[in-house]
């Protein structure tokens, strides 16, 4: 029985003896790996991306709306838009009366144009806000400060600033204390937000956060408050969701059996949704990069037969001056793992070079992590071990004599 070390020698060599046909066969296998590392590592990326950037209200926050925050029904979503509007008495009924809430916020979403001197931006997210929303919302204010509740209840021509409107007005100077126009009203600019980036290509600091009641007077009770509350500790959070679906249903009018017509968003709720989505797609393309390893797979056993046939002679010498079938069959075994461990290897480097990429020059985000490298390691030996197996049987299995009258 040879030593491992003799059989990865004498696999080696093999393989160095028929060096185009090795980069042939490796290459197939390379190229199956490097797509399903490259899957992978963005399928990783965009979850850990929605997790940091679309569904950052936090593990203690939930919103409350009605129209659903998460969903893919359609008819749902229709419907959901005949509902009764969420109200500003409704936000003060809940924030004075819900014992189990450690903040109230609410906020109101339009779209408008903004100006500065002969700067135009066209189509902005207005964002009305309560004071408290400085506690519960996750952006970050980087110059100046944040609007105070005197100001929002004297509906204050203030407001604060995204990063991309600065870059648009204020590239080399300090926006605080400017004067910009939203909607033809004017508002000075108090502060700025740290830059948050795009979601998926889609840009994120193209916004202006002014007092909530500032933006019902300039823009009217044409839409919907959605309610953010902060409630700290898993069954306080609990606790407060309770109290809040109590407070909405008995001033919406909604009682017994009958559906509510609003809707309780958390962090996990738009979580659950992207995973859903994500997974029906990490799940297409895991099969067809598997397909690509298998195309590889079959592509080394039929290489390792055409071997078998050519070394006939050789296999025939061996089992002669004493090598037993299952000398043989280790051999060939060897050579192919050798093979598919070398294309695994090369394909992950190139699937996370690739990602990388991906993740420097375009929007798309590529999460590197080793366990993704190990896996394809493993696949590509297991793909080398499973094909690899019919090929060394059959050479095992050759006779001596039958091998060495071949020509």
């Amino acid at each position: 029985m040879l030593a491992i070390r003799d059989n990865l020698r004498q696999g080696a060599d093999a393989l160095r003896s028929h060096r185009l046909r090795t980069v042939l066969t490796v290459l197939g296998l390379t190229m199956g790996v490097a797509t399903l590392i490259t899957v992978m590592t963005i399928v990783q990326g965009a979850n850990l991306y929605v997790e940091k950037k679309i569904a950052n209200l936090g593990t203690d926050v939930f919103q409350v709306a009605r129209t659903p925050f998460a969903a893919t029904d359609f008819d749902l979503i229709t419907k959901a838009l005949k509902f009764k509007h969420i109200e500003y008495d409704d936000f003060r009924f809940v924030a004075g009366n819900c014992t189990d809430c450690d903040a109230v916020g609410a906020s109101a979403t339009f779209t408008a144009r903004i100006r500065y001197q002969d700067h135009d931006l066209q189509d902005m997210n207005i964002i009305g806000h309560t004071a408290n929303m400085a506690d519960i919302d996750t952006r970050t204010v980087e110059r100046g400060r944040y609007f105070n509740s005197g100001e929002v209840e004297r509906a204050a021509n203030v407001c604060l600033i995204g990063d991309f409107v600065v870059d648009q007005f204020f590239p080399t100077s300090d926006p605080v204390g400017k004067v910009i126009r939203i909607s033809d009203r004017e508002f000075v600019v108090i502060g700025t937000f740290e830059k948050i980036g795009s979601v998926l290509g889609q840009e994120q600091d193209n916004f202006a956060i002014i007092p909530l009641t500032s933006c019902l007077r300039a823009f009217g009770n044409r839409t919907s408050l959605t309610l953010n509350v902060l409630a700290k500790g898993p069954l306080k959070f609990e606790r407060a969701q309770d109290q809040v679906r109590m407070f909405l249903r008995a001033r919406r009018h909604v009682t017994g059996e009958k559906a509510e017509d609003f809707f309780i968003g958390t962090k996990d709720s738009y979580i659950s949704l992207w995973k859903s989505i994500s997974s029906a797609f990490f799940g297409v393309f895991i099969l067809v990069s598997s397909i690509s390893a298998v195309v590889g797979g079959i592509v080394i056993m039929n290489v390792m037969l055409v071997s078998v046939t050519e070394r006939t002679k050789e296999i025939g010498i061996r089992r002669a001056v004493g090598a037993t079938r299952a000398d043989i069959l280790r051999q060939f075994l060897t050579e192919s793992v050798m093979q598919c461990i070398i294309g695994g290897a090369v394909g992950v480097f190139a699937g996370f070079l690739f990602a990388l990429a991906l993740r420097s020059f375009t929007a798309f985000p590529a999460s590197v992590q080793a366990w993704v490298a190990i896996l394809g390691v493993v696949l590509s030996s297991l793909i080398g071990l499973f094909f690899g197996i019919y090929p060394a049987v059959r050479a095992s299995r050759l006779e001596p004599v039958v091998a060495l009258r071949t020509e």
